[in-house]
């Protein structure tokens, strides 16, 4: 299997490269674009772009600009995220939030510019122009109100109010706040790749279980966890009523929703065989997970 932390350690020396260089005004903006990215992180968006890569036979090179777009992406979606008039936390990878570290006016302008970094370097990307499109088109979608924003949006909407949401609600709602983003770093890896439509039709239905899985987990962790280990602060789904899978179903039905998960993202994987070993781990990983 390819040496996840070696991606791991590609994705931030790519990551620190594309970031805006600190000495240049302005200042305070660049040192906070660097807070929100460099800090940390487990890094599964950069590293599905390059195990969904390798398991198509796509040049590591070609891969660089979809795996810093995704994380640039999402560590801005985490930004605002953390801010006052959203979930306004305060420790956000074992440091203090942006906005807590600078200022909330910082804070919204480094999320701003770490979104259009993201189109930048994707629109630069090392990969013939056609490609380049799909890459756009892909991230595009998964980041607006159709995927990433538009989960968000009912996450605020349901906080408060979380057990008045059916189960199918609320997987709909993390098919988008978080499932987008992880299916699009591997669509966007595969199609470095030259997938075809079968093949990106079954790694869509393996990233669709794996972002599912991956919310369940959190859900799980926000109550069994504790906050040292998750790098943010434990107990604030509970504490603002938010509709989750343990508070839905309860626990042992949430650990049983991802065995399922794990037994879909199996068999979507199976025609690939061993190319597809590093895409199994990160399944696992999510699942696994104790932060």
């Amino acid at each position: 299997m390819t040496d996840l932390t070696g991606w791991r350690e590609r994705a931030d020396a790519a990551l620190t490269r594309a970031l805006p260089d600190p000495s240049l005004p302005p200042q305070r903006l660049h040192a906070a674009m660097r807070h929100a990215v460099l800090l940390g992180g487990k890094r599964m968006r950069p590293l599905l772009v390059y195990a969904s890569g390798a398991a198509l036979g796509a040049n590591a090179d070609a891969l660089d600009a979809p795996a810093v777009a995704v994380e640039l992406i999402h560590a801005y979606s985490l930004v605002h995220d953390d801010l006052p008039a959203m979930d306004d936390d305060a420790l956000r990878r074992g440091q203090p939030t942006v906005h807590v570290a600078f200022d909330e006016a910082t804070a919204i302008l480094a999320g701003d510019a770490l979104q259009s970094q993201a189109f930048e370097v994707l629109a630069n990307a090392p990969v013939p122009a056609e490609i380049r499109v799909e890459l756009l088109r892909t991230l595009a979608t998964a980041s607006g109100a159709a995927g990433m924003c538009g989960g968000q949006a009912l996450d605020l909407a349901a906080t408060g109010n979380g057990a008045t949401l059916s189960v199918n609600d609320l997987e709909r709602l993390h098919a988008l706040k978080t499932g987008a983003l992880i299916r699009a770093a591997v669509r966007m890896g595969a199609l470095c790749g030259g997938a075809s439509v079968a093949e990106l039709d079954g790694l869509d239905r393996y990233a669709d279980a794996l972002g599912l899985a991956f919310q369940v987990r959190d859900d799980i962790l926000d109550i069994e966890g504790d906050s040292a280990t998750l790098g943010k602060t434990a107990g604030k789904d509970v504490a603002q009523e938010k509709a989750t899978f343990p508070a839905l179903i309860g626990l042992d039905a949430s650990r049983a929703r991802l065995q399922e998960l794990s037994a879909v993202m199996t068999a979507e994987l199976a025609s690939f065989g061993a190319r597809a070993d590093a895409l199994a781990a990160l399944g696992r990983l999510a699942i696994e997970r104790d932060r």
